[in-house]
């Protein structure tokens, strides 16, 4: 579990492909400072288990199930990742309840700067569109961000909008997006409960057709 407060900027520093998984190698010092085998960290917000450690990197195993679901299918030896380790009991939740469970990808379309804030749209599957709301919470590359505009129900292509302070564009990868680049998306877990939950009730027989 994961709060969406990144604690260091990452590089990939190795990729070792296998025919149904990844071996990602990253270098991350402070999030390894006292990491063991079996940890949990999030990756731009992919939650991978360290099998390997050094003093300043951890490698993991990523699935072909997590790739097809990520932008980590496109990284390469160099690239910047958002790092996070697991929440502790007891921690403040300065971001809002995060898995590590990517459902999907969007791409970024459009910057508009402003004196303080930067506003990034990106676009939204059209399955993840119900789960996305007016000042609701989303994690973007493993960043908890509050959503600051979202597109009318009736467009066919989905998007959302964040508002970047300061200091989540120096301190994450959001900063150092271009147009067109994919980033990975985590909705909120209390939407993804409520609309499986409204799905059951609705698909349950009724007393008159039993």
């Amino acid at each position: 579990m994961f709060t969406g407060i990144i604690e260091e900027l990452g590089t990939i520093t190795a990729l070792v492909p296998s025919p149904d998984a990844l071996r990602i190698t990253v270098e991350g010092p402070l999030v390894v400072s006292d990491a063991a085998h079996g940890d949990s960290i999030a990756v731009s917000g992919v939650c991978l288990t360290v099998i390997e450690q050094t003093e300043t990197s951890f490698t993991a195993d990523v699935m072909a199930q997590t790739l097809t679901m990520s932008a980590l299918d496109g990284a390469t030896v160099g690239t910047k990742v958002n790092l996070e380790r697991a929440a502790q009991v007891g921690d403040r939740l300065g971001g809002h309840i995060v898995q590590g469970h990517v459902d999907g990808t969007g791409a970024l379309l459009s910057i508009t700067p402003g004196d303080a804030w930067r506003v990034l749209r990106f676009s939204l599957p059209s399955e993840l569109a119900s789960l996305v709301t007016d000042k609701g919470s989303i994690t973007v590359d493993g960043v908890s961000l509050t959503v600051s505009a979202i597109s009318d129900p009736a467009e066919t292509a989905p998007w959302f909008e964040v508002s970047l302070i300061p200091e989540t564009l120096v301190a994450t990868t959001l900063g150092e997006r271009t147009l067109g680049d994919t980033v990975n998306l985590e909705t909120d877990i209390l939407a993804r409960h409520v609309e499986r939950l409204l799905a059951v009730t609705a698909a349950a027989p009724t007393n008159e057709s039993r």
